[in-house]
């Protein structure tokens, strides 16, 4: 789960980290007074997204302005009219794609006296199952084009977890940033408080990009990032607060509330599949024989009628999906139970594309009974790569 910047630098703040101080506005009405009670006399507008590039972003409504998700203003009049320009548009990134994303809020915050930008970041290494922090003094830009065009710039390095996190970590941080004296201080301080958070809010990423040194020496995290593991959040009530449904795709929403694994991408074959690793083989032949997956959409291994039929209707929700193909391999999930929840599914939402089964394990033969005998214009796969040309064949001609 991610969160915003605003609320990302609340829960830095509450760590002892310094942050600038900063408002959060939901209405153009009260921008004016929400910058008011910054001190100036700069102050930084930022489109709250769960995305990056937003200060080199566009907006695809002609009357936000021409300037980007970032915007410096330099009176309060001026911070509220470019709130004003923000709200309730469509601003696009590298990130969003070309649908980009609605402003629904804006965080006003004082600008910075800045002398060097920085970048800084912890992650969840899944090669070495370890948390892993990255450096870099190449802050304020992408961190891709930085490890693309300037490698030797970043530093990378893992934190045994027997041994935990150590003031020399954060010197060869602070040494690989290329602060001096009292900065360095500052930097162990930060990097061992940003690691206390991090284990004790279950959190999966955290980047601050920049993390600036001001003009008086200091550090300051100047914009936040974080992702937070979805497994844990049962036990982080005040994060899954903090949650923004309107940040998040519909369809993974209404998965997610089924305890269905769904992530939609852009082809045009709907899939619904159980397990994860058979999922990943299903898009691969899709692939394989020429077409795009539309979505990963694991049911799991005790899917019961109602989930699988709820997966259908997302599935179905889709508008580029032209094709769907339902491959299920029944171990601890049963074939009968599988065709049952299509057969609901159907009769629920309809038929208005080609659907290819492809049904083997437990039940097999009840569960292809149940089809056949169902009335329904379904077209039977025998395996997986006779089921992925099928349903290929079925959409493209």
């Amino acid at each position: 789960m991610n969160i915003h910047e605003y609320q990302a630098k609340a829960l830095l703040r509450s760590y002892g980290i310094p942050v600038s101080d900063g408002r959060v506005v939901t209405r153009a009405e009260d921008a004016k007074t929400a910058a008011g009670e910054l001190d100036g006399p700069l102050w930084v507008v930022k489109a709250q997204i769960h995305a990056g590039g937003r200060g080199k972003g566009h907006f695809k409504e002609p009357e936000a302005g021409e300037k980007g998700g970032v915007r410096l203003a330099r009176s309060v009049g001026e911070a509220a009219e470019f709130a004003r320009q923000m709200l309730g548009r469509t601003l696009v990134t590298i990130q969003t794609g070309e649908a980009g994303k609605q402003v629904n809020r804006i965080y006003i915050e004082d600008g910075s006296d800045i002398a060097r930008e920085l970048y800084l970041a912890m992650l969840i290494d899944r090669q070495t199952s370890r948390i892993s922090f990255v450096a870099s003094t190449e802050g304020g830009m992408s961190i891709e084009d930085v490890a693309h065009d300037t490698p030797e710039k970043i530093l990378t390095f893992d934190v045994d977890p027997a041994s935990g996190l150590s003031d020399f970590h954060g010197r060869r941080v602070a040494f690989a940033l290329g602060l001096e004296g009292a900065q360095v201080k500052q930097c162990v301080g930060l990097v061992r408080t940003l690691y206390k958070m991090f284990l004790e809010r279950d959190m999966e990423m955290i980047e601050i990009n920049p993390l600036c040194v001001l003009k008086d020496g200091s550090l300051r995290c100047l914009d936040a990032k974080m992702g937070f593991d979805g497994n844990a959040l049962y036990r982080q009530a005040d994060i899954m607060a903090l949650r923004d449904e309107t940040e998040e795709d519909p369809k993974e929403l209404a998965a997610s509330k089924f305890d269905l694994n769904y992530i939609a991408l852009d082809g045009e074959i709907g899939c619904m599949v159980n397990g994860a690793g058979l999922a990943m083989a299903t898009m691969d032949i899709i692939k394989l024989y020429g077409a795009e997956p539309a979505n990963f959409l694991d049911v799991g291994g005790g899917a019961t009628k109602e989930k699988v039929t709820e997966a259908f209707k997302i599935i179905t929700s889709d508008p580029n999906v032209k094709g769907i193909l339902v491959n299920i391999f029944g171990g601890i999930m049963r074939c009968d139970i599988i065709a049952e929840g299509i057969i609901a599914a159907v009769k629920e939402v309809g038929l208005k594309v080609p659907l290819v089964v492809r049904l083997e394990g437990t039940n097999v033969e009840l569960g292809k009974d149940i089809i056949k005998n169902s009335g329904l214009n379904v077209i039977a796969g025998d395996n997986l790569s006779d089921a992925a040309e099928k349903i290929v064949k079925a959409v493209r001609g």
